[in-house]
């Protein structure tokens, strides 16, 4: 009998390695349909997720701009009120809810997957038949919720999308640390030495360049004191990212400032650029009530922008891990969770940029993240930035110093 066990469990054994052996091959051979339907590649399902995510942001759009042509039904419902509860900015956030719950459902079901070819890879990787007909049918539930919950989401929206731009900002220096790190190497110091002086330098370049059009387009008066002090602030905060990495006791060179100046000063433009149409201190090109092609092109980009760097920062776990551990061989190659639930804070991001990070502001047709709420928004995210970023320098001092004290 002991005999007849001990066979059953080898055959159990090598029975589930051989399964994981298949999925192993169908994840590294098989083709992308294959992939797809069997759920065996974690990495296109990250695509997926990502379309996903781009068809809420066009809904979302669709019902802001197009709601009462495209929508005529929304009209009929009993908390659309008329068509107010569920076009316009409170449409947008009931699209926005439909996708918060679709991600958060998943980031509750994968937080913690740690290997692969188990039930929970299969289910992150696969069943998209049901997982597509999930997020339809929580979008639609959405627009069936009552309108004093869908205004309390939209409050918390805002702590959700605050989260998603400091999580976003973290992504941004934890990258561009390494790679100074990297190029700092003793391996690789001697080689990309050169090219480390001509990044460092064309990056301070586009910084002055950009500072300079700023000034040009942005603050063409003197009256222009917001403006002015906007750009000049970017500027002081430059200087003081490159005095605190040249600092002796630090020596972190030149291009980590330089590569933060390029994403301050995006950041300063995009926060001038939010201002309201119609200022003084706005090009009157810019500030024209009509649409043309530069303003949707301008609208694609940024749309697109913003899922483009939800999906990059989603898959960027590691620069919230305490503990760098080498992954073992079946180890997933991206935190699940993760990257759920930088979709799930995602999806409260692009609804307050498509109404202004305010509940009650009209916005106008083509138009992304637009008034003085998103204005100061941005402008916090830079200061912010340059905090964390000081935070960190000033975190490699300290360890510096107390290695040349225990030598």
């Amino acid at each position: 009998m002991e005999g007849s066990t001990g066979r059953s469990k080898s055959e159990m054994e090598s029975g589930s390695t051989s399964n994981n052996n298949e999925s192993r091959i169908a994840f590294k051979e098989g083709s992308w349909f294959g992939q797809f339907k069997n759920g065996s590649n974690p990495w296109m399902a990250r695509y997926v997720y990502g379309l996903i995510f781009l068809a809420s942001n066009l809904l979302a759009w669709a019902v802001r701009d197009y709601g009462r042509n495209a929508f005529p039904e929304m009209e009929r419902l009993k908390n659309c009120q008329g068509g107010r509860g569920c076009l316009g900015a409170e449409g947008v956030l009931r699209v926005s809810l439909g996708c918060f719950a679709f991600y958060f459902i998943m980031f509750l079901s994968t937080a913690g997957t740690s290997s692969l070819y188990n039930c929970r890879d299969t289910w992150h990787s696969g069943w998209w038949s049901f997982k597509i007909g999930l997020w339809i049918a929580l979008t639609a539930t959405a627009f069936l919720v009552p309108t004093f919950i869908i205004q309390i989401y939209g409050e918390i929206a805002h702590f959700g999308a605050g989260v998603f731009l400091l999580v976003q900002l973290v992504s941004v220096i934890s990258f561009i640390t390494w790679l100074n790190d990297c190029c700092q190497s003793d391996k690789t110091e001697d080689k990309c030495h050169i090219h480390v002086m001509l990044l460092a330098i064309a990056a301070y370049i586009i910084c002055i360049v950009g500072i300079i059009m700023m000034y040009i387009w942005y603050a063409p008066e003197p009256s222009c004191l917001l403006n002015i002090f906007f750009i000049t602030w970017t500027l002081v905060l430059i200087q003081l990212m490159t005095s605190v990495s040249l600092h002796p006791k630090v020596n972190a060179g030149i291009l980590t400032p330089g590569l933060m100046g390029l994403y301050i000063v995006f950041i300063c433009w995009c926060a001038i650029r939010s201002e309201p149409a119609g200022e003084n201190c706005i090009r009157k090109a810019e500030a024209s009530n009509r649409t043309d092609w530069l303003t949707i092109i301008s609208f694609i980009v940024a749309l697109l922008a913003m899922v483009i760097a939800t999906f990059s920062t989603g898959i960027d776990s590691q620069c919230f891990q305490v503990k760098k551990e080498a992954p073992a061989e079946d180890a997933v190659p991206y935190g699940y969770g993760f990257f759920h639930f930088v979709f799930a804070t995602g999806a409260m991001y692009f609804a307050m940029l498509l109404i202004g990070w305010n509940t009650h502001h009209i916005i106008k047709k083509w138009t992304i993240d637009v008034g003085w709420t998103s204005t100061w928004v941005r402008i916090v995210n830079e200061w912010l930035a340059v905090c964390v970023y000081c935070k960190y320098i000033t975190r490699l001092l300290s360890t510096s110093f107390g290695r040349s004290l225990r030598t």
